[in-house]
């Protein structure tokens, strides 16, 4: 092929233009061999005629390949192509990130982009690097990836100009690294290393004319690895700029650390510094600019001390830091004035204040100071001199102090960070991060930017060889013929500096001789160096030289470079700052290293440990100081070998614009800045090669149309390829074919793209010529027929008009006989409608005459029924009232005479007098025992008065404390009110004083009623203003839809913390409760088991009476104490609620309400505690109880009515004998009451400790309330003391309620007293055996466990830990295939029963405990398991149900069978349980969709977007090199399957559809959200190819939901997005039309998100025009006016969870009809 050929007509080339660098143009007559003159028409429509020189101008690439994300991949790599492409993709498809081979080029924006959230580092976290577009995440996960898989230490090297965006691209990288790598051992290292980015910027960026924040020096930052986790950083610096501590240019800024200090000058810590305004300091105002728009200082300084703080420095050596910073500040502005003309000599006033500050600030004498600034020592052999200097020599040598100490002080933080971000394990690998400043050519150039150069040169040299390097192993990977490319190798420059009597050799030698200055230097340079190709003599007589770089030539003033090298500083300065009596300033002037040289190169050290001098070392000589240049040279060269001893990744970071404007792309700037760092360079080396690389693969499908028939009949697609290639480009050394892909020269993709559009061409004329040709034989037949047809119709209206004439003649006839026929049935109708009106009324009145006639008989029968009943009932009634009163007369009779019998019985008994004065005794001792009682309740009284009384007291101190508040802040008003607070708190204080007698203490709980009743108002309008705040919220945002949703998911969020508050709440509460209720069963189990040795005597009756009265009052005691139990625990829940509505509707308002939340933990965690306490007491009794036992278990097993002999026949036994066992019967019954009385007075002494534990508990609250109430009311003393006074109205609340269940307890032995003296009256009438023994026989109290019905498995306390094993630990549902999914369910459920029957609430609870704690436990093992999760979901939620079905609440029961409501809970409320097993199967429910998540997310890109179930759409943009030709590793096929595996599952185990329904929803939103932000994120999935793909992918779901019917589920909703999102890729993107209806369909999608996407379209080649800006800019005017410019997201939050609603499903099964499995080893539970 001819060199010629591409130059044909209609081709486009680049010709070079002085405004735009390069323009495009097309050639309008075709290029050949010989012409002078290439003729071109540019983009205006001129014409030009462009002369053809040395060589022909550069070829455009084709449209498809115009853009790429790398620019390796375009056919033509050349410079207007480069910056042709990075112009596009900034401009058009806002791309600030793009490939160029190995490197990144990052353009800066200039404004903020939403690229760098969080849910951008977790989508290119785990990716190849070619799955995703360009980005620093990208780059940094590959590096990352390498260091893994490889074990080898990887850099990222960043460079560029000043404001090209470096220092943010190194946060981004820290950033990233920091997030994915984690932290190992330490979680704070990662807080560390991104805390040193404010640091290092306060004390080493400034404002430049270039850049806001501009790096001044280099940095290297290693982070080390361990574990592929951050184990810790080190920090690196280069070649801090000195020299503008002391001089700054017009319209730049000093080091950012000054200004920060002098704007928060205002702060106490700061005042003794003696700072001002940054204006009135010379080493700040130099600029003429103190103030920065992009910065805010103030602020700044609290980021840099917060910054410090987590870096380990303290706030004294923070304060002694910005003491020694603001000492710097006063040295510039110490005067010195020249003492005579001549300036021979100079001197510092004595009272000059800058000089004081100086002194005092640093602790140095001023004499001392005044002395050494304006002399120098000279010592000689014998002698020591004092030689005045000039003013200047003095000037220059204050300034060199202040270059030296700020020297030292950004050595001392770098010291300080590294220290901090060390770790003691070290790492194995690490990845660095250099920010090193990029190549700079001014006006003026001077050693700074000398070395600069040098260090990129050094860079340059690197790089080349790593391209170098890497393209010989790609070619000797596949095998290609390499021929060695001659790339620019920089190395005789870098000799030219660093060689032997290079350019720094003859710097440091000048710097050695005592009068060497730059004059010399240059002459010694002209003599040593005219004859090298890369030094030149400028023209103009000057001190200068010019060094040709790689990146241009550079000229360099030789002003200044021998003193900046020297870096020369007093050594009588540094002796008077190292004596200082501040020990950070010692620490920063120690000897060793003393010099200003050798600082340099520590900066460049990892770890520097700071050792104590001694005070005799003489100071060094100048000879062993070392220049700057040899420190940068040698901390140059061991950059060097680290970046040698890594993987280096290259980013190149370009400045647009030198005005700052976002998205302004100036060609001229961007053009030299990918000259100088080396972007022109790579494409140079790529494009001498075969910079165009393609897989066999990729080749197919992409030029298939190429391709004839026999080769497309082939098996191998390399020979497949080489035949095509061939036939193609005939020229074997156009291209080469490799192992797995072919390689191609520069310009031949662009050829083979021309031949496939001209095929393409000649296809689409060929299906233009024909569906033409079909076009026109169709109109040509629907001609014919309409022609036809019209004939027809002509002929048929001709027809029709003849008939309707004919008809029209008939039509007069039949109408005079219609009308004639209507007139006469219209004049009979009427006479017969008056006819049938006559008859209808003469018929109507006949049969009302009837019908009243009728009514009035009816009345007369039915009154005379009426009368006559009446009179037979009185007669009945009359006869039977007679009857019954004979009765009763008769048996009145027969009564009175049967109980003189009695009382004739009675009286003969001789012993009864003194068994009755037994009984007196007995009841008076029974008295004084309560005597004695209440005597210990007056005790407690007292008790409580002297609690109150300290109350009191710590009031009065509150209001002395509120006294010198009210003194500080004069706020008379305010106090005024806390005075009257106060006062009305010291009366009911000292009403609670005097609460000595009962009466008192009644009217004291009045009072806390009416503060009850206060605080209920109070919390009731705080309800109603928190409704009313509501409403107004719901008014005000109930046209955001997305809004509206977030607050209803928040509100069930706080609805279920509440929820699970007031569940732990109940739970400590319900436990306190169930140790009452064991307590008072062990108090009623012990009356008829407990023996005494007291004996009185007594009757037959009273035992009788005794025996038949018991149980029922026994029955009767324990509902009284549940009762009183149950009101006891309602009263004390309710302040709970109360406090909780006031600290919701204060704690948003008032600062005080985590102090608040404090003191309410503290008060649960001695609730906790006391309850702990008892329930050590219940557990040690226990053995107690079970000796005690053993006699009543005695008494059960001999029936007690034979020991008494109550069950003998009367006429068998003596009177003797009844006389004996009723005096046994006395006896026992009289034993039975001792027993009773003391385990009532064991209880009283132990609510007595209990009580006396509670105050303990409260005065230690109350001293902790105090304390944090005084330090509060440090900052604000009003809303404290309201805190404080709820807080004791809380508190006196609590002890009147515990005052008042004291006094129920004692109120409830009298009564049971009171109760035992009535029954033994009654026993003295009653003599009847057989009733105490039928009672006695029907007490519940004895029953046993044969009946119990047989809805419920029996089980003891010690068979919870089989039970929970066997159904739940080592449940295994594989191993029981015939058993009920949620078996486990049904089995806890009939062992709550059991207990429930049992009134054993504690152990039904324990047992739910355990079983969800068990729950947990699995989870925790199983938590990857789908089976298993679900598996326990649905048995959770069939616990739930059931304990919800066979409650006692109706709206759960309605569904019920009869013989289900038969196994209804009788005695236990599950209510609480009901709370707790809802909480955990909403933590199921969400651990089950995190499971299916970790299952899916690997998945869903591959099925989704990269899978191609519709073959050849993929082939119309080619993919560039990072891309991955491999197949996709899964396809939608898998994801459906995948789902329904789910699904089945879900079914399988049982759950309700409506849960399974919930779960996908939430799995399709994953789904949906995740391909969504994927599509954001890769530009090579925006097309309409894809488009396609994707909406066919959707369809695919769309129709699996069909099939499983789940349209309904609401899962269709959330692929909306997904819907519109591939709608807008296949849409026409052209007019304003199309721009009108893209707006209108999308709906869903977010404004930013749908401009994104059409920024990142990619048309296909020949087939579609790009998107216009123009096009894209007003689709988001229309967006912005449509949905207002509101904040919106980019990608979709997929960590979002729906709200789930747990339903309620009766179950169908009745509880008797479940069979248990032998398999699950429970037969120690067995069916009564």
């Amino acid at each position: 092929m001819a060199a010629g050929d591409p130059y044909v007509q209609g081709a486009w080339v680049w010709i070079p233009d002085c405004a735009e660098v390069w323009k495009v143009a097309e050639i309008t007559r075709g290029y050949k061999e010989g012409d002078a003159i290439l003729h071109l028409r540019l983009e205006d429509g001129s014409a030009l005629a462009y002369p053809i020189e040395s060589q022909l101008p550069p070829l455009c690439n084709p449209e498809c390949l115009s853009g790429a994300d790398d620019l390796v991949a375009l056919s033509y790599l050349h410079e207007p192509a480069v910056l042709h492409s990075l112009r596009r993709r900034f401009l058009e498809a806002k791309a600030i990130y793009t490939y160029c081979g190995i490197i990144l080029v990052a353009i800066n924006p200039y404004e903020p982009l939403p690229l760098y959230e969080e849910e951008v580092i977790h989508a290119y976290s785990g990716r190849e690097m070619g799955d995703m577009d360009p980005h620093i995440f990208a780059l940094a996960e590959e590096a990352y990836k390498q260091m893994v898989r490889f074990g080898k230490n990887q850099s990222l090297i960043i460079s560029g100009e000043s404001g090209a965006g470096k220092t943010a691209t190194a946060k981004y990288a820290m950033r990233y690294f920091t997030t994915v790598g984690g932290c190992l051992g330490n979680s704070s290292i990662e807080e560390k290393v991104l805390a040193s980015n404010p640091v290092m910027e306060a004390f080493g960026n400034a404002k430049t004319t270039r850049n806001d924040n501009s790096s001044r020096f280099g940095k290297y930052i290693e982070i080390g690895f361990s574990h592929a986790r951050v184990t810790g950083a080190t920090i690196k610096t280069y070649l801090l700029e000195k020299s503008r501590v002391t001089f700054q240019a017009k319209a730049e800024r000093n080091y950012h650390i000054f200004y920060q200090l002098c704007a928060s000058a205002a702060l106490p810590e700061l005042r003794g510094l003696g700072l001002c305004g940054a204006e009135f300091f010379h080493y700040t105002r130099q600029g003429q600019c103190t103030a920065s728009h992009s910065t805010e200082d103030e602020a700044d300084l609290d980021s840099t001390r917060h910054a410090c703080s987590l870096l380990g420095v303290p706030e004294a050596e923070q304060i002694e830091l910005f003491s020694i910073l603001a000492a710097i500040l006063h040295l510039g502005n110490v005067v010195v004035r020249g003492r005579d003309r001549r300036g021979d000599s100079c001197f510092v006033e004595a009272a000059d204040e800058a000089l004081g500050l100086f002194c005092t600030l640093l602790g140095v004498e001023a004499l001392q100071v005044t002395r050494w600034l304006c002399h120098r020592k000279l010592v000689t052999a014998g002698e020591t001199f004092l030689k005045p200097l000039s003013r200047q020599q003095a000037l220059e040598s204050r300034d060199a102090l202040a270059k030296y100490m700020y020297g030292q002080v950004f050595r001392w933080i770098v010291s300080k960070v590294n220290r901090a971000l060390w770790s003691l394990e070290g790492h194995c690998t690490s990845i660095g991060i250099l920010d090193i400043y990029g190549f700079e050519m001014f006006e003026l150039n001077s050693f700074e930017q000398f070395c600069i150069n040098y260090a990129n040169e050094k860079l340059q040299q690197l790089f080349n060889l790593h391209v170098f390097k890497l393209e010989q192993e790609e070619y000797v990977t596949e095998e290609i013929p390499w021929v060695f490319v001659d790339f620019c190798d920089n190395q005789p420059c870098i000799e030219l500096i660093e060689g032997r009597l290079g350019i720094l050799d003859l710097l440091n030698e000048e710097c050695k001789v005592p009068q060497g200055n730059d004059g010399s230097w240059a002459q010694k340079l002209y003599q040593t160096h005219l004859t090298s190709s890369h030094f030149q003599k400028p023209k103009r007589p000057m001190d200068a030289f010019v060094v040709c770089h790689f990146a241009g030539k550079v000229e360099y003033q030789c002003d200044g470079f021998v003193e900046k090298n020297r870096d020369a500083v007093p050594e009588e300065l540094v002796g008077l700052l190292r004596a200082s009596k501040s020990a950070l300033l010692m620490e920063l002037f120690l000897e060793e290293g003393s010099g200003p040289t050798s600082l340099q190169s520590r900066r460049s050290s990892g770890h520097w440990v700071p050792t104590r001098p001694s005070r005799r070392s003489l100071p060094r000589s100048r000879k062993s100081k070392k220049s700057i240049s040899s420190q940068f040279k040698t901390s140059l060269h061991c950059l060097m070998e680290t970046l040698g001893s890594t993987t280096p990744h290259y980013i190149r970071c370009i400045k647009p614009n030198d005005a700052k404007l976002p998205f302004v792309f100036d060609s001229r700037r961007a053009v030299e800045q990918l000259r100088a760092c080396g972007v022109l360079e790579t494409i140079r080396i790529s494009a001498s090669g075969y910079p165009s690389r393609w897989t066999y693969q990729e080749f197919l499908e992409r030029y298939r149309a190429l391709l004839s028939r026999e080769e497309l009949m082939g098996t191998d697609e390399k020979q497949i390829c080489s035949l095509a290639l061939e036939r193609l480009l005939q020229d074997p050394s156009k291209y080469r074919c490799g192992k797995s892909k072919v390689f191609f020269q520069a310009g031949q993709v662009a050829h083979l793209e021309a031949l496939r559009c001209q095929q393409l061409r000649a296809a689409c004329t060929l299906l233009q010529r024909h569906l033409r040709g079909w076009l026109a034989r169709r109109r040509l037949g629907r001609a014919r027929a309409a022609a036809i047809c019209l004939q027809r119709h002509a002929r048929g209206m001709l027809a029709r008009s003849f008939v309707r004439m004919l008809r029209r003649t008939r039509a007069a006839v039949v109408l005079q006989k219609a009308l004639r026929m209507a007139l006469a049935r219209r004049s009979y109708l009427q006479l017969l409608r008056a006819v049938i009106t006559i008859q209808a009324f003469t018929r109507g009145m006949f049969a009302r005459r009837l019908h009243r006639q009728m009514v009035w008989q009816q009345k007369a029968v039915v009154i005379q029924a009426a009368v006559r009943g009446w009179l037979a009932r009185s007669h009945y009634a009359r006869l039977r009232g007679a009857i019954i009163l004979l009765q009763s007369c008769y048996r009145r009779l027969r009564a009175r005479r049967e109980l003189q019998q009695l009382r004739v019985q009675a009286r003969s008994v001789e012993h009864y007098k003194q068994l009755h004065k037994g009984l007196e005794i007995k009841v008076i001792q029974l008295q004084c025992r309560l005597d004695e009682q209440a005597q210990e309740k007056q005790r407690l009284l007292e008790r409580l008065s002297r609690l109150n009384a300290a109350h009191a007291e710590e009031v009065q101190h509150l209001r002395d404390e509120m006294q010198q508040l009210r003194e500080d802040v004069a706020r008379e008003a305010q106090v005024q009110k806390l005075q009257e607070r106060l006062a009305e708190l010291e009366r009911q204080h000292a009403k609670s004083c005097l609460a000595q007698e009962v009466e008192e203490l009644r009217q004291r709980l009045a009072e806390v009623e009416g503060m009850k009743l206060q605080l209920g108002k109070e919390r009731d309008a705080l309800i109603q203003r928190t409704l009313e705040q509501s409403q107004d919220l719901e008014e005000q945002h109930q046209r955001s839809a997305r809004e509206s949703q977030g607050l209803r998911q928040e509100l069930e969020e706080e609805r279920a913390r509440y929820q699970s508050l007031v569940q732990e709440y109940t739970r400590l509460e319900q436990g306190y409760e169930n140790l009452r209720d064991e307590l008072a069963l062990h108090r009623q189990s012990t009356l008829r088991r407990s023996p005494s040795t007291e004996s009185f005597m007594g009757s037959e009756s009273s035992y009788l009476s005794s025996m038949s009265t018991a149980p029922s009052r026994d029955g009767s005691d324990k509902q009284a104490e549940a009762s009183g139990d149950t009101g006891g625990g309602s009263e004390e829940l309710q302040p709970q609620p109360s406090s909780e509505v006031l600290l919701n509707g204060s704690v948003g308002q008032n600062p005080f309400g985590k102090a608040y939340l404090l003191l309410l933990g503290q008060l649960s965690a001695a609730n906790e505690e006391l309850a702990r306490t008892r329930e050590k007491l219940r557990r040690s009794k226990e053995p107690v109880e079970r000796e005690e036992r053993k006699p009543l278990d005695f008494l059960k097993r001999r029936n007690i009515v034979e020991m008494l002999g109550l069950g003998r026949s009367p006429g068998k036994v003596a009177a003797e004998e009844d006389l004996k066992h009723a005096y046994d019967a006395v006896q026992v019954a009289n034993r039975l009451l001792a027993s009773q009385l003391r385990e009532e007075k064991q209880q009283h002494e132990e609510e007595v400790e209990g009580l006396q534990l509670d105050i303990r508990s409260l005065k230690q609250l109350n001293q902790q309330q105090a304390a944090l109430i005084q330090d509060l009311q440090r900052q604000q003393g009003q809303e404290g003391l309201q805190h404080h006074v709820l807080q004791l109205k809380e508190e006196n609340w609590e002890l009147a309620q515990k005052l008042e269940k004291q006094e129920r307890t004692t109120l409830k032995l009298q009564k049971q007293l009171r109760a035992y003296a009535k029954q033994i009256q009654e026993l003295s009438v009653k003599r009847d055996a057989a009733g105490p023994v039928q009672e006695l026989a029907a007490s519940p109290m004895v029953l046993s466990l044969a009946g119990l019905s047989q809805a419920m498995l029996p089980w003891k306390m010690e068979d919870e830990g089989r039970i929970i094993k066997a159904i739940i630990t080592d449940y295994e549902p594989q191993g029981s295939p015939w058993s009920l999914p949620d078996l486990p369910a049904y089995i806890l459920f009939l062992c709550f029963r059991h207990a429930d029957h049992c009134c054993d609430e504690p152990r039904a609870r324990s047992l739910l405990d355990a079983a969800m704690d068990a729950i947990k436990r699995v989870m925790k093992k199983h938590s990857d398991n789908f089976d298993v999760v679900a598996l326990w979901l649905a048995n959770t939620c069939r616990l739930l149900n059931c304990l919800r079905q066979y409650s006692q609440d109706e709206s759960y029961g309605q569904g019920n069978t009869a013989r289900q409501n038969q196994h209804r809970l009788q005695n236990l409320d599950p209510q609480s349980s009901c709370c707790s097993l809802g909480a955990l199967a909403v933590h199921l429910y969400q651990q089950l969709i995190r499971t299916a998540e970790k299952r899916l997310k690997p998945m869903i890109v591959a099925a989704m977007l990269e899978s191609e179930p519709i073959q050849g759409l993929s082939s119309s943009c080619p993919p560039g090199p990072h891309r991955s030709s491999a197949a996709p590793a899964h396809t939608l096929p898998e994801l459906l399957q995948v789902l329904g595996s789910f699904r089945a599952s879900l079914d399988h185990h049982g759950l309700a559809p409506s849960v399974g329904h919930q779960a996908l929803r939430q799995l399709l939103f994953l789904i949906s959200g995740t391909t969504l932000n994927y599509l954001l994120l890769r530009k090579d999935t925006c097309s309409w190819s894809r488009g396609i793909q994707l909406r066919y992918n959707i369809s695919q779901l769309e129709q699996w939901l069909r099939a499983e019917g789940l349209q309904q589920s609401g899962a269709c909703e959330v692929l909306e997005p997904l819907v519109q999102a591939a709608q807008l890729l296949q849409v026409k993107k052209v007019t304003e039309e199309d721009a009108g209806a893209l707006c209108s369909l999308c709906t869903v999608l977010s404004p930013q998100q749908v401009v994104k996407i059409l920024q990142a379209y990619t048309p296909a080649a020949g087939l579609e025009e790009r998107v216009s800006p123009s096009f894209i800019s007003r689709v988001e005017k229309q967006l912005q006016e449509q949905y207002g410019e509101g904040p919106s997201q980019l990608l979709v939050d997929t960590s979002h969870l729906f709200p789930v609603h747990l339903p309620f499903t009766a179950s169908p099964l009745h509880l008797d009809e479940l069979h248990i499995p032998d398999a699950l080893d429970l037969g120690f539970l067995f069916h009564p």
